[in-house]
């Protein structure tokens, strides 16, 4: 019997949706790709003002994932850079290296703190918290209630805007090396054991690749490949509505271009839309608990404001982590240490201020004018830049950019998923939000490979992708 063409609608331009649209392509399949945005990439498209190239966050290319990293070279070419990783915590007035390095934390933390955050973690390792449900049982039954709250708690809750109580362990799993800034004291105090040559350790990247011109270069790129192979891209798109039938599943979707609506009608749909308007677009609608399950999934919107300083270099950090509470500002990002291809002008360098805010919140809703003053007067306060060296400045706002780990998700995603695999089968929610799960670069393409695979009569559990215990970043090297 002859195999019949899928005929693919995905939904979403960014790493999740242009990597299935790449796997289609590569099989000869038939489909199309909707991106709302005027621009691909997601919250991984790089965003360029006069000139100056920023990053919406910082998006490193590493991977575990073998097969991820041919696909991007493969794409990519030369244009992909190789950069030595630098960034520091700040805190108490000081830098901390991170990863941690023992003599530099010691000589910050001084000899009494040091001497408390060793004390504190020994009752944490003798006395562990038996319950492992919230981010902070995780990090003090780790790290000790000390170091917890000098190193965790503050920056925590500014990315978060809850308490670190409503966030679930999951989250700490997935972000956060284990107990490495104690090793470093220990170690400090009483040096580090010998290994064996057959012992594995793991260890934080000191390198990195990255594009020329930032992240959205490469997703640009792989636009293009898809494009040449069949798959339209069609930018000022969005799907408003997911049509589909009991016992057929999805048959097609009409999606806005402007004020002209138009149905594209296919086999299957992979959605990389967060699960919330996933839902709500379904026509017939889904069942009540189904769209209440949707509805009540939270996310934390972001915005970068990027400031150009008339100084040819202010710090080596391709970015530095702010745990200082005095300021609202989260993250700093140097974007010519990331590249200097990302500043026209060797002269000057750019920097993306990143501020974590609800939409409809007073960060959210002030007015740019008033963010680029908020971001001169905070890099003043942390001694990190004269503020009349600031020449100009831009701010891009982004909607849930990062899905909420609190204490309904996992019950809601598990409702929804439940409902979509018996009703909708041929309809595959796949990358960061359109799985609700934190996910990098290289597991949000892992979903959307295993998406198109499945498509084509392999049986993938999709859902299994990034959910090992294990620090996503470290890499494992024999000694």
């Amino acid at each position: 019997m002859k195999e019949t063409r899928p005929n693919v609608i995905i939904i979403g331009g960014g790493p999740a949706g242009l990597t299935a649209a790449f796997e289609l392509a590569e099989r000869g399949g038939a489909g199309v790709l909707l991106e709302k945005d005027a621009q691909v990439g997601g919250i991984a498209r790089t965003v360029e003002r006069e000139g100056y190239r920023f990053d919406l966050g910082g998006h490193r290319f590493f991977t575990k994932v073998d097969e991820v990293d041919e696909i991007w070279h493969r794409v990519a070419g030369d244009e992909m850079l190789l950069r030595q990783r630098l960034s520091r915590i700040y805190y108490l007035n000081r830098f901390f290296y991170y990863p941690l390095r023992p003599w530099n934390t010691l000589r910050g933390l001084g000899p009494l703190r040091a001497a408390r955050a060793l004390a504190s973690y020994a009752r944490a390792r003798a006395f562990p918290r038996k319950s492992e449900e919230s981010l902070e049982d995780w990090v003090v039954n780790r790290f000790g209630y000390y170091l917890y709250r000098a190193f965790f708690k503050t920056y925590t809750e500014k990315v978060w805007g809850v308490p670190c109580t409503e966030i679930r362990a999951e989250w700490a799993a997935q972000r956060i090396k284990g107990l490495s800034l104690v090793s470093a004291v220990i170690n400090a105090f009483l040096g580090q054991r010998r290994k064996s040559k057959k012992e594995k350790i793991k260890t934080l990247i000191e390198e990195f690749e990255y594009p020329r011109f930032g992240p959205g270069q490469l997703w640009e790129m792989f636009r293009d490949y898809v494009e040449a192979k069949g798959i339209p891209v069609l930018t000022g798109h969005e799907a408003v509505r997911i049509h589909w039938h009991p016992g057929t599943g999805a048959t097609g979707v009409t999606a806005r271009n402007g004020s002209v609506e138009k149905l594209f009608v296919g086999s299957h749909v992979i959605s990389s839309m967060p699960i919330r308007d996933l839902v709500a677009c379904l026509d017939p609608p889904a069942p009540p608990e189904v769209r209440d399950a949707a509805a009540g999934l939270r996310y934390r919107d972001f915005l970068t404001v990027a400031l150009v300083v008339d100084a040819p270099d202010l710090f080596p950090d391709n970015w530095i982590y702010v745990h200082s509470p005095e300021v609202r500002l989260g993250r700093v990002q140097n974007f010519k240490n990331w590249s200097p291809y990302m500043v026209p002008d060797p002269s000057k360098t750019c920097l993306g201020l990143e501020y974590f805010c609800f939409e409809g919140d007073d960060l959210w809703n002030a007015s740019d004018e008033d963010l680029i003053e908020l971001g001169k007067r905070e890099l003043a306060k942390l001694k990190l830049v004269d503020p009349s060296k600031v020449i100009k400045g831009w701010v891009v706002r982004v909607r849930k950019a990062y899905p909420m780990y609190d204490s309904e998700y996992r019950a809601r995603v598990e409702r929804v998923r439940a409902w979509m695999e018996a009703k909708v089968p041929n309809l595959f929610m796949v990358g960061r939000n359109g799985m609700h799960k934190y996910n990098n670069q290289d597991h949000s393409m892992l979903t959307a490979l295993l998406a198109v695979r499945n498509i084509y009569g392999a049986k993938h559990d999709i859902w299994a992708v990034n959910t090992e215990q294990e620090y996503h970043e470290e890499k494992r090297e024999s000694l």
